[in-house]
């Protein structure tokens, strides 16, 4: 799937490198190109892709100290700029912009979704947003803009893919051995994902397209990826219970947006060498998510890859009733309570918290 990339804000310019680096590292040639856009200028400085600096008039190139409503003002105030910056970076053969923001600062939070809503009005493909919850340790600003962000952005875009900070991070990590840790899990399964339908070696048997991750976000709302991989055996007739067994890892523990099961569609990928891919486990895998999330549009194939792994990958589009998503957007409400220091007692739904425009 052929994607250009757009980092807003700190972590979402640090996911945009490390997932341009990854794609460049594997070969799969899926980002045709990887830009930044930060209020704070010392945040770009540790970035080799393109960047852009904004806010300059506002804030001095200081950042907006997670102030996501000023974040959304610069990059509406400035969009033009910005448009313009990225002319020429989205031809004619991309399939679709993602813009990766971490919805709990400042910058991401309020610029990731004012920018959807200028590049969906200039563009006719697809624009989604990857966006990165913060965890529960990370203080109730961060959960507040995330909740509010979150509502927004999910307006804005065609799909917004979901990243649980919590998902993937391990107990005996720092927190920036943390973000780091997670930032390559982010590339290994979003790089897989956008490389799913590229042009590469080896032949599978019912390869995945462009078109069936298009059709599988076509609903709007939240999506998420779910991810597991292991060792297979040389012929495909020995790794039928192997990727049925992945399929449910994936689906069970492996998700970037944990207990997020029932959906209105899903993708299933099997990566591997083809020699490996076993078509009756593929099918099994598939009929099996059909039932665990309800969902009547489970679709699935291979994306064929060098390795005696093999590897599934699971996207679920239309998950926003899930558990997970009520728990956090619960969390967001207490957090905005908080620090806007709301009478408690106050009237407040999670369909009400308040969005950014």
């Amino acid at each position: 799937m052929q994607v250009v990339l757009i980092g807003v804000g700190q972590a979402g310019g640090k996911i945009t490198q490390v997932l341009a680096e990854f794609d460049h590292e594997m070969k799969f040639d899926a980002v045709q190109g990887a830009f930044a856009v930060n209020t704070a200028k010392a945040d770009l400085h540790s970035l080799s892709i393109d960047t852009a600096l904004i806010g300059q008039d506002r804030v001095k190139g200081h950042g907006v100290g997670g102030d996501n409503e000023l974040a959304a003002e610069i990059m509406q105030e400035e969009a033009s700029e910005v448009m313009d910056a990225l002319d020429g970076r989205i031809s004619t053969s991309a399939e679709a912009v993602v813009i990766v923001a971490g919805l709990g600062g400042g910058t991401g939070s309020g610029g990731a979704p004012a920018l959807a809503r200028e590049l969906r009005r200039v563009y006719s493909i697809p624009v989604y947003v990857l966006g990165v919850l913060p965890g529960r340790d990370e203080g109730s600003l961060y959960q507040a803009n995330a909740g509010r962000s979150l509502k927004t952005v999910v307006r804005e875009s065609d799909a917004t893919i979901l990243i649980d900070n919590d998902a993937w991070r391990t107990t005996d990590e720092t927190i920036e051995e943390g973000f780091e840790h997670i930032n390559q899990q982010i590339a290994q399964r979003v790089g897989l994902l956008l490389a799913s339908g590229e042009v590469v070696e080896g032949v599978g048997e019912s390869v995945v397209d462009s078109s069936e991750i298009i059709n599988t976000l076509r609903g709007g709302g939240i999506a998420c990826l779910g991810y597991a991989s292991a060792e297979a055996a040389p012929e495909a007739g020995e790794n039928v219970n192997t990727i049925t067994s992945l399929t449910r890892k994936a689906l069970l523990t492996g998700m970037s947006l944990p207990n997020a099961v029932d959906a209105e569609a899903a993708l299933l990928v099997i990566a591997g060498s083809p020699e490996r891919i076993s078509r009756k486990g593929v099918e099994r895998g598939r009929k099996w998510i059909e039932e665990e999330t309800g969902s009547l549009q489970v679709r699935g194939g291979d994306f064929p890859l060098e390795s005696d792994r093999l590897a599934a990958l699971v996207l679920l589009g239309g998950v926003e009733r899930s558990q997970r998503v009520q728990e956090f957007m619960e969390r967001a409400r207490e957090a905005h309570e908080e620090t806007e220091k709301r009478d408690p007692v106050e009237e407040f739904s999670n369909d009400a918290l308040e969005d950014l425009f």
